[in-house]
């Protein structure tokens, strides 16, 4: 068994459309390597900073990020237990490549997994107006005054003095 503990600038496209972490920006990776009878087993955690903007008013994000990392790789030409089976449906394990091992992979599996679907700035942002797209934070009274069409005629009859009706 070995500790492992570094700091590595970050592989690009480490996340989503929305948020992820900045590419070049440091990663601090501390990790144990223990050896089984498969392989390597690879665990430990990765702490980054994620950046990106808010879903719902496009601020900018930015948080701290801690993911548990974990990922079994073989001994070249190895496989563990018998022959793949062709009905057998399990993905076959990473392999090391002589003594080093590709954590990107892993890397980017674990990290894409742990960001958060729908980022906010803060919890009670209230976004952006749908109608105009103004900023609902620095104008907390904003409302549009538009009528459902479906509903204009009636308003129309609401406008009408009593009397015009019954005749």
């Amino acid at each position: 068994m070995r500790s492992l503990s570094r700091s590595v600038p970050a592989p690009a496209h480490l996340g989503v459309d929305v948020l992820g972490v900045p590419a070049g920006s440091p990663v601090e990776l501390d990790l144990r390597l223990e050896s089984v009878v498969e392989g390597v087993l690879v665990s430990g955690t990765v702490t980054a900073t994620m950046s990106g903007e808010c879903v719902r008013c496009l601020d900018p994000v930015t948080a701290p990020l801690v993911v548990d990392l974990q990922e079994l790789y073989a001994f070249p030409g190895a496989r563990p237990g018998s022959e793949p089976d062709e009905d057998d449906d399990t993905e076959p394990l990473p392999e090391m490549n002589g003594d080093l091992i590709d954590l990107e992979p892993a890397l980017r599996d674990a990290v894409v997994l742990a960001l958060p679907l729908r980022p906010l700035c803060r919890d009670d942002c209230p976004g952006l107006c749908s109608e105009c797209g103004a900023r609902l934070e620095d104008e907390p009274g904003h409302v549009h005054d538009a009528v459902d069409p479906r509903w204009a005629a009636l308003g129309g009859l609401a406008a009408e003095p009593e009397h015009d009706r019954s005749t």
